[in-house]
């Protein structure tokens, strides 16, 4: 296995685990404010799918997709699973082809400016990892039981011994 295929592997595992803790949340629950991350789990995770969906649209050189409203926990978890599943192809095909440190053009900046293909696909995963140990600290004062550590590690040996 590649580093990527693990950074990749584990970034969505681990995001997914903590969405689908959420799912039997009341709605209360996931939106309660923290003084952290984006506030609630809610616009935590919104924040973070829409960050994976975003880059990829750029890195595609295609129009930023535009998602209103506030999403379920399992619409969310909808949304990452095809988002990321396009995101990590995506990922893939430029490593496969060596395209890493070739560049693409961030039409969001302003003035836009150029960026790797390399830097912007690990932005997006260490992106998510700081995220996702906000909500684990959120998860926890909510309390919520089990929340999982969520290391890499951890995540390799036991879905890959």
């Amino acid at each position: 296995m590649t580093l990527l295929e693990r950074l990749l592997g584990h970034d969505l595992a681990a995001t997914h685990e903590l969405l689908a803790l959420c799912l039997p949340l009341p709605a209360e629950n996931f939106d309660r404010e923290f003084d952290a991350g984006w506030r609630s789990l809610r616009a935590t995770f919104e924040h973070m799918i829409f960050n994976i969906e975003t880059w990829t649209d750029l890195m595609l050189a295609r129009p930023v997709r535009n998602i209103d409203g506030q999403n379920s926990a399992a619409e969310l978890l909808s949304r990452l699973e095809a988002g990321y599943a396009e995101f990590a192809a995506l990922a893939r095909r430029i490593e496969a082809e060596g395209r890493l440190d070739e560049k693409w053009t961030d039409t969001l900046d302003d003035p836009p400016r150029q960026k790797s293909f390399g830097g912007a696909i690990a932005h997006v995963i260490t992106h998510n990892m700081h995220h996702r140990a906000e909500l684990q600290h959120m998860l926890h004062r909510l309390p919520l039981p089990n929340v999982p550590e969520g290391d890499l590690m951890g995540w390799e040996m036991l879905t890959h011994g």
